[in-house]
């Protein structure tokens, strides 16, 4: 498996290509938007894109949509049918998917947004607007930071340090860096 990095300048938000060298299968997560490097990366390498993961419905994460709809016909997951009506495979709660020959877990973490999702594959999490290089996403109340909090130590803390999160804006880092620069106890 192989991860490409892109960079939505418009939203400062990173999509990310996920490759499985193997089957040629590959999975977009957060398409805010599709640009030609990206189209000419996935014609070049001869992927099959199987599906678009989305980590919460904000147009810098979803703008790109309609133009991979227009090319492409992947299977598209996220926790708002908003993002592709009738075609949205809506997820809720945690569970697992397998895409391919990839085995993709999903977290509902609201807080951010009440249909923001974190999505596991392999040692990567892909955390959208959740969680960040050093911080914990926005909030609009203290009731969804509380909740975002909770959910954040729970259910993606636990996991181990070496696990790299892959967020939807800044760059990578690992569990362990964050949880050493992130305390929740007041």
């Amino acid at each position: 498996m192989k991860v490409y990095f892109h960079l939505n300048a418009g939203g400062f938000s990173n999509c990310y290509i996920i490759a499985n060298e193997e089957s040629k299968e590959a999975i977009i997560i957060d398409p805010g938007k599709i640009t030609e490097k990206i189209i000419s990366q996935i014609e070049e390498m001869q992927l099959k894109l199987s599906a678009v993961l989305v980590t919460h419905n904000h147009g810098s994460h979803v703008d790109g949509l309609k133009t991979l709809r227009k090319i492409y016909s992947p299977k598209i997951y996220a926790a708002d049918w908003e993002v592709a009506k009738n075609e949205t495979t809506v997820l809720s709660g945690d569970g697992k998917l397998r895409i391919g020959k990839m085995l993709v877990r999903y977290m509902s973490i609201p807080g951010h947004t009440s249909d923001s999702v974190v999505y596991s594959i392999g040692n990567l999490l892909f955390t959208g607007d959740v969680l960040s290089a050093g911080e914990l996403g926005e909030t609009n109340s203290s009731y969804s930071e509380f909740i975002l909090k909770s959910n954040v130590e729970n259910k993606i803390f636990s996991q181990l340090d070496s696990t790299i999160v892959m967020p939807g804006h800044g760059p990578p880092s690992t569990l362990g860096a964050l949880k050493s620069f992130m305390n929740f106890k007041n």
